[in-house]
C-alpha cells in the first residue's frame, strides 16, 4: 500500500502525464521586445540638426601681376588711381538662381572694408545681384556691362554724358548695383530700350532698388550715397562721395 501511495504521488507531481515534450506548457504568444520594434506614439520623434545658416565670405587683396593682366580694359597709365592704390574684392553673393555665386569687384583701398561690410548686410538680406564680374570681362565696355546686369566697380572713364570728366567709378569710388533693372535716366527719351521697363519703379522685378530698402541701408551704414535720389535719377549707382 505503501509503495502504491507512492507512486500516486509521483504521477500528480508530473502533471499526470508522460513526461513526453508535446505535453510541456505551450510558449507566450506575446513577442519578447527587439530593437526593430516601431516607436509608440508616446516616444519623443527623433530630431535632426537644422542646416547652417550660410555664412558670407569675403576677401581683399592687392592687385598683383595675374589681376593686373586681367585689367587690360578698365585700367591703363594715366587713370587718376595707381594700381597700387586699388583692391580686389572677392565675395558671396545670392543669384538671380537663388543660388550662393562668388563675385569680384575692385574699388579703391580705403573704401574696401566699408564695401565688404555693404555686400555683407546684402548677402544677409539675400538680395539677388545678377552677376558681379570685372568690367574688363566685357572690355570695358559700360554700356555692355549694363544690358548684362553686370554688377561692378572701378573702370576708369569718364562720367557719362560729360566727357574729360572722370567718373567716380575711375578712382574705385563707385559700384552700379545691378545696371539693366536699375538704369541711369539721365533723360527718359535715351534709355536704352532693354532699360526701359524699369524706368517706371512701381515695377516687381528682382534686383529693384528702392529708396529705403536694404540695398540703401546698406551702403548708407558705410557712408555711401545712392544716385536714385538725383534729379536725373541714377538708380544703379553708390559712390563714397555722393557725385
Amino acid at each position: 500500500m505503501v509503495l502504491l501511495a507512492g507512486a500516486a504521488v509521483l504521477a500528480a507531481c508530473s502533471g499526470g502525464g508522460t513526461g513526453t515534450d508535446d505535453q510541456r506548457a505551450e510558449p507566450s504568444s506575446t513577442p519578447a521586445p527587439s530593437a526593430s520594434t516601431p516607436l509608440s506614439s508616446t516616444d519623443p520623434a527623433p530630431t535632426t540638426a537644422p542646416a547652417p545658416a550660410p555664412v558670407f565670405d569675403g576677401r581683399i587683396a592687392p592687385i598683383d601681376e595675374a589681376v593686373r593682366a586681367r585689367m587690360a580694359h578698365s585700367w591703363r597709365p594715366g587713370c587718376p588711381v595707381p594700381l597700387e592704390d586699388l583692391r580686389l574684392l572677392t565675395l558671396d553673393h545670392w543669384g538671380y538662381d537663388g543660388v550662393e555665386h562668388r563675385g569680384e569687384l575692385v574699388v579703391h583701398a580705403d573704401q574696401a572694408e566699408g564695401v565688404l561690410g555693404a555686400f555683407r548686410a546684402l548677402f544677409d538680406a539675400r538680395f539677388p545681384i545678377e552677376r558681379m564680374e570685372l568690367v574688363d570681362a566685357y572690355g570695358g565696355d559700360d554700356r555692355a556691362s549694363t544690358l548684362a546686369n553686370n554688377t561692378a566697380g572701378f573702370n576708369c572713364r569718364d562720367v557719362v554724358g560729360r566727357p574729360g570728366t572722370w567718373s567716380q567709378h575711375a578712382y574705385g569710388r563707385a559700384i552700379d548695383v545691378n545696371p539693366l533693372v536699375n538704369p541711369y535716366v539721365l533723360d527718359p527719351s535715351t534709355v536704352d530700350p532693354a532699360q526701359q521697363p524699369y524706368v517706371d519703379r512701381s515695377i516687381d522685378a528682382p534686383g529693384l532698388i528702392r529708396a529705403g530698402d536694404e540695398v540703401t541701408a546698406a551702403f548708407a551704414a558705410v557712408g555711401w550715397q545712392w544716385g536714385g535720389t538725383w534729379p536725373a535719377p541714377d538708380y544703379q549707382h553708390f559712390s563714397a562721395t555722393g557725385r
